[in-house]
């Protein structure tokens, strides 16, 4: 299954994403090079390995960076040129929750993004109580964020996003430093979000169930298909490598 490379200029909000001819590179290095796809399914894993490209790819579909080459659109909206649009459309969830927290009890952080977007104060408490509420964490609306574990920060995180209503949820290697229960419990969390999810990670087990896999590597699409036969290659390739020593080789 590869992507078409002509995106339609009306933009169709019934696909998850697509791209088309997207480059992107930093201090003369090339992250992204040449992506073409065209992507309906609303559960989609992006894998590869360290330094692949994968959380380039997020930011560029977040509407954080602006691809050098190429256009991208996420349900139809053309997120370097329509920021706005972008914020409404996209929510993003990080690796670190530190590096998305900003404020002391779990009642401000979800309210912040509905304040910026407009909402009065009254309407953003209405919503907050509802998203703690949807989630079974109404007890949670005073507490200290800076007091919350690794995997409660990382719900709160979630929580803010899926507050602000967005039609794809990206989760950038959400499990980074977790242990095995709390991975489960987040991933039943996830299950619960109606937006499409976009799921970056270098684990082929966080993809179960999912329709979709896009294996990167180098910033470029090594195998894109079903999750079965994707995540199956990405695996064997992956035991492979384990099999040589490249952690030997410095970089030049």
């Amino acid at each position: 299954m590869q992507g078409e490379a002509v995106i339609s200029r009306s933009g169709d909000p019934s696909v998850t994403f697509e791209m088309a001819g997207v480059s992107f590179s930093r201090e003369g290095r090339a992250l992204l090079t040449g992506l073409d796809l065209c992507v309906p399914e609303r559960r989609v894993g992006i894998v590869g390995r360290n330094g692949s490209g994968k959380t380039t790819l997020a930011r560029v579909l977040s509407g954080l960076v602006a691809p050098d080459q190429g256009e991208v659109r996420v349900c139809g909206v053309d997120i370097a040129k329509d920021r706005r649009a972008a914020i409404e459309t996209v929510g993003i969830l990080f690796q670190n929750p530190d590096h998305q927290i900003i404020f002391p009890t779990v009642e401000e952080e979800l309210a912040f993004g509905l304040l910026q977007a407009g909402a009065s104060k009254p309407e953003a408490e209405r919503q907050v109580a509802d998203i703690l509420a949807r989630f079974d964490k109404s007890h949670w609306a005073s507490a200290a964020t800076h007091q919350l574990s690794q995997g409660q920060k990382q719900l709160v995180c979630l929580m803010a996003i899926i507050a602000m209503a967005p039609k794809v949820v990206i989760l950038d290697e959400p499990f980074s430093g977790l242990d095995i229960p709390i991975r489960a419990q987040l991933t039943r969390y996830f299950e619960r979000i109606d937006a499409a999810l976009i799921h970056i990670t270098h684990d082929p087990q966080a993809l179960r169930g999912y329709e979709r896999v896009i294996w990167l590597e180098e910033g470029r699409i090594k195998q894109d298909g079903e999750a079965g036969p994707t995540l199956a290659a990405f695996g064997k390739h992956m035991t492979d490598l384990g099999g040589h020593d490249d952690i030997s080789d410095l970089a030049g």
